[in-house]
Order: C-alpha cells, then structure tokens, then sequence
C-alpha cells in the first residue's frame, strides 16, 4: 500500500498518522513495522516519531498473518483432578495459558495437547479445551474441558456466574473494612491499549465488573485479602484492587513499580474453584496452596 501525504496531513507523527486511517494497524503494529522496516518514507527506512511532510511517500508492507500450529510439548502439569470430561490444573507462576504472538511455545495449552490429546475444540486451534484463563504471572486452579458438551456446560456457569472461584492476594496498604465489594465497569484503556482499566464514561465499550474481598490479615503497611470473583473479567481484581487504591504488590501494570520484597510479579493465586461437573452433574470444588516465593514473603513480613 502506499499513500501520497497532502498539506493538510503533514506535520503529524507517522505512527499516529497511520493508526487513523482505518488498515488495521494500531500505533504499537505501526511502531513495530517501522522498525523492522516494512514502513518507508520515499523508499526509506525512518522511526515511529518522524514527522510527515507534503509530498512524502509512505508505502506499508503489512505482513501476512502467521498461521498458527500448536503443538504439542512434553511440559510437566500439576494435575488436581482428571476425567474423560475435564481437567483440574495448578498452573504454575510465569506460564503463559494459551500461544499467542510472543509465546507460541511453552504455554499450558501445548503442555495439555501432549498429555490428554484431544480438547474442546470451541476456542479454536489457539484455546482448545480453555474454558476460562489466568495471566501469566498469576498461579492457580483452572478448569480444561474436553469435550464441547463440557465447555458450553462449564462456559455457561461461569456466564451465569454459578461457577466458584476464589484468590489469594497480597495488596499495598492497610485495608480497615472486614470485606467489601468493588462494583465497576472494565474496558479497554483509552490511552494505553494493552491494559485494562475502570470506565467511568458511557461512551466508551466496558463490561461490568463485580469483585467481593474479605481480609484475611492486616500488616502495616500491607493486607493479604481473599478474593471471589463474580465477573470474569480480564485483569479484574488487578484493576479493581488498584482502583480503590490498593494495587497487588509485585504487579508491574497496576500497581508500584518497586517493593520491599523484590517481586516483580503479582502476588495473586487463584487458590479455590467450584463448579457443578458437566457430566455427573454434582458440586465439585478444588483447593490449592499459594506457591512457595508468595508464602515466604507473607512469613517475612514485619509488622
């Protein structure tokens, strides 16, 4: 593609510039392209904060989407519960849960496609079985179906909000309330696309978003606090938490930069999950202990 800039288009930065014309790319897509020179300026390579000018030619060679494989890897799982219907992991801290761009290999997607051999195929090749999700630097309990019949049941649940999960966190300040909820829209964030954030304006896309606390034990300057999600929202008790001012320590997109303990990663464990199996059509809940570097730094803790 090429486009021939005009007077009433110069002066304006050329990722911006791109991002509004409506090709599909965004300023960060756009960034990227310039720097691995797939952008040009009058057959020239330039940088993401270049100025356009009248009479520039600007060609943009955007490449092909890369068809994506899974495969399967012989990566170890903690396994919690299994049967011909579902799968109970403990995913661990720093696993990505399913391939994208930037992690294709090494996630909890491949490691299931190696060891069960057939998922759901409702999330596609990038999510088979993949009923709900956690962030990479969040541990804890997910549900995996095997089959369709079980992700809609388990799909459904969570929807209806049936489903049972609850977290252990760590958080920044002294929380006085026993408990409380936090009640409030999440959308993209209007600047920065790659996080979440409360939306307060209607004219903005938002979903809503409720998450109970309740205080487990207070630190001076610190609260440990389980959490029950009743929403299922991306990022949510990361944003929630932040929102009302107490971001979870280690959490380097919503919280503080630095901390007393060195984690560079939210202390967050998604301890408890509950459903009604798809197929035996009982309650099932599961339990898992917070990881190892999380409990130490609880134990370390001085008031």
């Amino acid at each position: 593609m090429e486009f021939l800039i005009t007077e009433g288009h110069s002066r304006k930065r050329i990722d911006h510039y791109l991002s509004n014309l409506g090709i599909g790319l965004s300023r960060s897509k756009a960034k990227t392209l310039i720097e691995e020179e797939k952008i040009l300026v009058n057959d020239r390579s330039t940088k993401p904060s270049y100025n356009i000018k009248a009479d520039d030619k600007i060609t943009v060679n955007i490449p092909e989407p890369r068809q994506l494989e899974v495969l399967p890897e012989n990566i170890p799982l903690s396994i919690v519960y299994e049967d011909d219907d579902i799968i109970v992991v403990n995913k661990k801290k720093g696993m990505v849960t399913h391939p994208a761009p930037g992690n294709y290999t090494g996630t909890l997607v491949n490691a299931l496609l190696y060891h069960c051999k057939k998922l759901s195929s409702i999330g596609g090749a990038a999510r088979p079985g993949l009923v709900h999700r956690l962030d990479k630097d969040t541990s804890g309990l997910l549900v995996i179906a095997k089959n369709d019949v079980s992700h809609r049941s388990l799909s459904k649940q969570i929807h209806d909000r049936t489903a049972f999960r609850k977290y252990v966190a760590l958080l920044h300040g002294r929380i006085e309330n026993d408990e409380g909820v936090v009640e409030a829209k999440i959308g993209r964030h209007p600047v920065h696309r790659k996080k979440m954030s409360v939306i307060i304006s209607e004219k903005l896309k938002s979903k809503a978003a409720i998450t109970r606390y309740r205080v487990l034990k207070r630190f001076k300057k610190y609260t440990l606090v389980e959490v029950e999600l009743k929403t299922g929202r991306t990022h949510q008790i990361r944003v929630h938490m932040a929102h009302i001012g107490h971001p979870v320590v280690g959490d380097q997109t919503y919280g503080r930069r630095s901390n007393e303990f060195g984690a560079t990663s939210q202390l967050l464990h998604a301890k408890t999950l509950g459903f009604m199996h798809p197929k035996l059509k009982k309650y099932m809940e599961f339990n898992s202990d917070i990881p190892e570097d999380m409990k130490r730094v609880i134990e370390n803790i001085k008031d």
